[in-house]
């Protein structure tokens, strides 16, 4: 295993082209969206798997881990969301298959359920902060730097730091290029100088050894729950309550699929109105920067980033029953009959169609969770 984990670390962009060309040469393959066939659907959730293992061995490296504060042991959440976002359509399709369309539903709510638990348990995990892709992507800090001691190297500043006024200063807050500031700094060597004379010199060499071979790793205090609602105040209580809506909307949009009916206007209304409130209260505390001290809630670029990705999901309401069969689907096949007699573009929309069309038939290919 060791050996397959430095053969993709060392050749990543080559395997991310392969991986590429394989997904994309499943929307191929016959039968890919056929009631009775599960074959093609185990291939796609298959490379699928090996695709987020091998993006799980790329994200760990032991060099990311460090700068991520990752722990090493630590249960890798991301790989075990990308692996049931992979087999659940398989899991659909199986369930389809053996138990017909309406029992298929309770296979899907039981792999949302395991989605909701999952993420519900990465959310508190990470300490209350946005998932990034549904939880794929990890959350983490910038740089390691942030949290580190400013004058841990003597009070100069590291390749790519500020190099304005407040860091030419030593500890004792003198400008170390003055003369009366260098007088001091002498003074404080000679008396650290001293003080080690005493020292035996093995146990100095020891220490100094351990002091290399070690690098010093920030402590990095996980946030809580109770923390955030008496820091941030209403705002905290707004992002999380957000944050909640967003991971358990798919599952309450299956269970009353399961009650009411794909065809029935009411799950999707009721997910369309979840999606909004949650989105609306996180939107609201991304507006709420530079105010008093329970407005301090300030989002990293990839989590503004994600908060535009979750806005452009709303687009996929037009691919849901029963919106789609009412008013897309039309809208889809009178594009093909207008472009279809001209040559190569009318043959390419309506291979689009049919794969539109097709895809539209898994409910885990639209329900974007």
């Amino acid at each position: 295993m060791e050996v397959y984990k430095t053969w993709v670390r060392r050749n990543k962009e080559y395997v991310h082209s392969l991986e590429s060309l394989a997904n994309g040469l499943t929307w191929l393959l016959p039968e890919r969206f056929s009631a009775s066939e599960i074959g093609p659907e185990a291939v796609t959730a298959m490379l699928g798997i090996i695709t987020a293992i091998n993006e799980h061995i790329i994200d760990t490296t032991p060099v990311q881990r460090q700068a991520s504060f990752q722990e090493p042991h630590s249960f890798p959440f991301s790989l075990c969301i990308s692996a049931i976002k992979d087999l659940e359509t398989l899991v659909e399709v199986a369930g389809q298959q053996y138990y017909g369309d309406d029992k298929k539903w309770n296979f899907i709510a039981v792999t949302e359920a395991i989605k909701v638990l999952v993420r519900l348990a990465l959310f508190r995990n990470s300490g209350y902060k946005m998932l990034l892709h549904g939880g794929e992507t990890p959350n983490v800090e910038n740089s390691p730097n942030d949290l580190s001691d400013q004058h841990g190297d003597g009070g100069f500043p590291k390749p790519g730091q500020n190099h304005g006024p407040n860091f030419l200063r030593n500890g004792n807050g003198q400008n170390p290029w003055k003369p009366e500031s260098r007088a001091l700094s002498g003074l404080s060597r000679f008396g650290e100088n001293a003080s080690m004379i005493s020292e035996p010199v093995s146990l100095r060499r020891i220490q100094n050894r351990h002091a290399i071979m070690e690098p010093r790793m920030a402590v990095v205090q996980r946030p809580t729950l109770a923390t955030i609602l008496c820091e941030k105040g209403v705002y905290g209580a707004l992002f999380v309550i957000g944050e909640m809506l967003f991971i358990t909307r798919p599952l309450f949009y299956v269970l009353f699929i399961r009650k009411y009916g794909i065809r029935s206007w009411i799950p999707w209304f009721l997910s369309l109105v979840v999606d909004f409130i949650g989105i609306g209260f996180i939107t609201r505390v991304a507006r709420s920067v530079g105010g008093g001290k329970e407005q301090e809630f300030c989002f990293s670029p990839a989590e503004n980033n994600e908060l535009k990705r979750r806005k452009l999901l709303w687009a996929l309401y037009l691919m849901r029953d029963p919106f789609f069969s009412k008013y897309t689907r039309q809208r889809l096949e009178s594009t093909e009959k207008l472009l279809e007699p001209v040559p190569v573009v009318g043959f390419l929309t309506s291979k689009i169609v049919e794969l539109v069309i097709g895809a539209q038939t898994r409910y885990t290919y639209m329900s974007g969770s």
